[in-house]
């Protein structure tokens, strides 16, 4: 079989990107520019966004550069000029950027990134980090809801085989852990990002042996303190005193049953059933774990009906956010300049499609609690009161932020989503968070517009 080739990440990217990019390299060599990364409006039943892909962003910054197999690639697609090629080959990203921190809440319009810098290299960037935010930003956002309706009981990440590729499936693990997840099963997640691995049986275990009691037996041989019981592939109720053999014997030999797993049929009623069994027969501290088809509206409807589930494990529905499977993420000219020194700032005036000029900053203000109370879409100049989220991590080119260990991240991002009122953090929240444009942003929106339509 003929082995695919992979090409370097810098050809990670739009087509349209590089052919803009001569016609910019032939006329408007010396053009700055200002993009905005953010995205448009919040999908349905979501009442925040959490931050997240930035770190992936920095290390491809890092690491771009059209190599001469990128070179050759394009060369043969005979669209570039030799000149145009020939600056490519010496390519490296020179601009600024600021950011938001990995773990930040956010909403509809906030810069999620900001880059300013030549327009050659800031079109460059486009496709990978659209592509980054959107998937990163989306599985975060959508495990801190399930983990949100877990009402504190631990939930893993088991969603590798329904992801969208491999390398989603690490970028999931990732996402999903930042969100407030415990582990995962993705085992190579594990090792790359240093999250808890996680891992039971399956029906098939169960079936290749002659007896259930076997196969639980020689499990718990191997694995005397780490043995989670899958319970329902034939009868469950057969399957759960099976399970309470087992856990005895290890309980006589100084070990313990971790717990037993539910997947399948009424969780409600088993769950009870499984938790008076298993207390019963002074197996208390065994844990239920349940899976199958979860999210974040299944599970609150569980625990709402007394469920008696300690831990949950999740995996299609939030590994491609089923309900919400993108965000209408955009990367939008904000400002421009063709001297390379004074911007002039610049909006698109289609319809339903109006973009917010100039250089942005988020200002975030908070109630007397601490609790996040507003914030303010203004202009990065203007002195308004709150915190400013937008932090530099690339100054000329060089990275300036260090991102922090992926554990520090999701603390942060915790800490972030416990200031968020409950009420926008609902399965189905009723309200939504005010994001005030600043009097000088609302000035100068409607001086541009003004501008803009007579210049048209």
């Amino acid at each position: 079989m003929r082995k695919i080739k992979t090409f370097p990440h810098a050809l990670l990217l739009d087509l349209y990107e590089l052919t803009m990019a001569q016609v910019y390299f032939e006329y408007k060599r010396n053009t700055a520019a200002t993009f905005d990364l953010f995205v448009r409006k919040l999908p349905p039943r979501r009442g925040y966004l959490l931050s997240c892909g930035l770190s992936d962003i920095i290390e491809f910054i890092k690491n771009l550069r059209f190599d001469n197999q990128a070179i050759n690639y394009l060369k043969k697609q005979r669209l570039f000029s030799q000149r145009f090629l020939s600056y490519l080959s010496n390519f490296s990203f020179k601009g600024d950027i600021w950011a938001l921190p990995e773990g930040e809440v956010f909403f509809a319009n906030e810069p999620i990134i900001r880059v300013t810098a030549n327009i050659i290299e800031a079109q460059i960037l486009e496709s990978f980090s659209l592509n980054t935010v959107n998937l990163s930003s989306m599985i975060a956002s959508k495990a801190s809801r399930v983990v949100e309706a877990s009402q504190g009981r631990p939930v893993y990440d088991f969603s590798l085989r329904r992801t969208h590729g491999q390398e989603a499936g690490l970028k999931v693990a990732r996402a999903a852990y930042l969100g407030g997840f415990s582990g995962t099963s993705n085992v190579l997640a594990g090792k790359l990002y240093g999250i808890p691995i996680v891992g039971t049986m399956a029906h098939s275990f169960v079936m290749s042996f002659d007896s259930e009691l076997e196969s639980f037996y020689l499990y718990s041989r191997c694995f005397p303190r780490r043995t989670t019981l899958l319970v329902d592939t034939y009868d469950t109720e057969k399957g759960l005193d099976n399970a309470i053999t087992v856990g005895k014997q290890l309980k006589k030999r100084g070990d313990r049953l971790l717990g037993i797993r539910l997947d399948s049929a009424d969780l409600v009623s088993l769950s009870k059933m499984a938790r008076g069994k298993l207390d019963s027969e002074g197996l208390k501290d065994v844990k239920i774990f349940a899976s199958g088809s979860l999210d974040e509206y299944s599970i609150q409807d569980l625990i709402k009906r007394g469920a008696l589930i300690d831990n949950f494990g999740v995996g299609t529905h939030m590994g491609t956010s089923s309900d919400i499977p993108y965000l209408d993420v955009i990367y939008k000219l904000s400002q421009i300049s063709h001297d390379g020194s004074s911007f002039l700032p610049t909006m698109k005036l289609s319809k339903g499609k109006v973009t917010l000029p100039g250089r942005k900053q988020v200002f975030r203000q908070k109630d007397k609690n601490g609790l996040f109370l507003r914030d303010i879409l203004g202009l990065e100049s203007e002195k308004i009161k709150g915190v400013a989220l937008l932090k530099q991590v690339v100054r000329k080119g060089k990275v300036i932020y260090c991102p922090p260990p992926l554990k520090k991240i999701r603390e942060f991002a915790q800490d972030n989503l416990a200031k968020l009122p409950l009420r926008y953090k609902k399965v189905y929240p009723h309200r939504e968070y005010p994001v005030i444009i600043s009097k000088g942003l609302s000035g100068l929106v409607k001086e541009l517009t003004k501008n803009l339509k007579k210049r048209q």
